[in-house]
């Protein structure tokens, strides 16, 4: 399998984008990746959008995310709370100090724009929040999906083959 020793953080809060979630979780899954859904509490059911749950298994908190190779963050109007936690935002920034992989989609932009790591980067986002990325500095582009580096970002749910295929080409070429 294509990412076996590879390890993720799926960033959860309610209101998520259900596909937005789940389908990167299961492709990463499918290609051998472990995958853990993190939230501001461990054991948590949270309920996205159109009612499809998903459960924590760890809290930000307790993630040791320094042994992470990437983070995920979805859409929705989860974003919005994520962006609120001291916690999410140093575990963005580190990853984005340390290089790891960075996947967003959607509005997950909102988070990225309060790590404060958008400024020069290229990237996209749903078009809703156009304004907000190209005014933390982003270069923003309508493409289904954008690979800057070790950050890659995609629309909305519709572009998820092309972002889960640019996602894991990236995260199987980034050396450990």
């Amino acid at each position: 399998m294509k990412l076996s020793d590879k390890r993720v953080i799926a960033f959860v809060e309610n209101d998520f984008e259900d596909l937005e979630m789940w389908y990167p979780v299961l492709r990463l899954r499918e290609e051998g990746a472990t995958v853990h859904v993190v939230g501001d509490q461990e054991n948590k059911e949270y309920v996205g959008k159109y009612g499809v749950p998903i459960v924590s298994d760890y809290s930000y908190n307790d993630v040791n995310f320094y042994e992470y190779d990437a983070v995920l963050v979805p859409g929705g109007w989860a974003p919005d709370k994520l962006r609120r936690d001291k916690k999410v935002i140093e575990i963005i920034q580190y990853m984005n100090d340390q290089k790891q992989i960075i996947g967003q989609i959607c509005h997950a932009g909102w988070v990225l724009i309060s790590a404060g790591i958008l400024s020069g980067k290229r990237v996209t986002s749903t078009p809703g929040i156009k304004d907000d990325m190209t005014n933390a500095g982003a270069d923003w582009t309508d493409d289904a999906v954008v690979v800057d580096g070790h950050i890659v970002s995609s629309r909305r749910p519709p572009d998820l083959p092309d972002y889960l295929r640019e996602l894991i080409n990236v995260l199987e070429n980034k050396s450990k």
